[in-house]
């Protein structure tokens, strides 16, 4: 089952889609919306997110393309929930850069506490997958191994959704394609089977250092495909079985002055 957050006429709803894209209350009843219409908003299906993990240069085709060595284990950094915007949002471009791209990236929602997770377990501490779009701002990139607060951490430059998926509904993750278009244009093509750490793997390292909690994520990494991102392109991110995830770039003027 897909599980999603709307903002509708000024209420926030928890739905559900049925096969044919219609929204459901909680109830299995139709609101009367289709996951296409432009009548409501969408936001982060995660309603309380908690740790979110992100992974550099967890594929090997991206860590060539970047000229970098494969990692001989995860390089983890953490991102907070300011990061966090929905499908069909808007991110913005940061004045006085040379290079923004955007990260296609499968994500797995941690649904139960766990320590010490086995790798043959892992999977049942997962709720489910959505989709994020890491945006990078390379200018400020030291290293992979030092992603900072300039490259990673801005207000709405983690995209997330446009829902959860049930773990149970993609019983096999190892092997989904991923794409990234720029206004209509394939730029981006990888499959989770190039992945470095596969996700049970990185819940076991994860556990192993720390308690991981219902709303934690796991931004898995992405594959090779960079393109500089300007205001007024569309990046459209998708997962098979998942999902699409779609954002609008516009300027941080624009961002800002919408916003505040």
């Amino acid at each position: 089952m897909r599980h999603a957050r709307i903002k509708h006429n000024d209420r926030v709803l928890k739905v559900t889609l049925d096969e044919t894209d219609q929204l459901l209350d909680t109830n299995g009843q139709p609101l009367g919306l289709h996951a296409n219409d432009e009548g409501f908003e969408w936001l982060s299906p995660v309603a309380e997110p908690g740790t979110i993990f992100a992974l550099g240069l967890n594929y090997a085709d991206h860590a060539s393309e970047l000229a970098f060595e494969p990692p001989k284990e995860p390089l983890v950094f953490l991102k907070h929930a300011n990061c966090i915007t929905g499908h069909k949002q808007t991110s913005y471009r940061p004045d006085n850069i040379d290079f923004q791209h955007y990260e296609c990236e499968l994500v797995a929602v941690i649904g139960k506490t766990g320590k010490h997770i086995q790798r043959e377990d892992a999977l049942d501490y997962v709720a489910g997958y959505t989709i994020c779009n890491d945006f990078a701002i390379r200018d400020y990139l030291e290293n992979y191994y030092r992603p900072n607060l300039r490259v990673k951490s801005r207000d709405s430059l983690m995209p997330l959704g446009p829902w959860l998926v049930d773990r149970d509904d993609v019983p096999d993750v190892s092997d989904l394609r991923l794409t990234t278009h720029v206004n209509g244009e394939l730029t981006q093509e990888g499959t989770t089977r190039d992945m470095i750490f596969d996700v049970p793997f990185l819940i076991e390292y994860l556990s192993a250092t720390m308690t991981l909690n219902p709303g934690d994520m796991i931004a898995t990494g992405t594959p090779k495909g960079l393109k500089d991102m300007q205001p007024g392109d569309v990046v459209r991110c998708e997962v098979e079985r998942i999902g699409a995830l779609e954002t609008r770039i516009v300027s941080e003027q624009t961002y800002y002055g919408t916003h505040y």
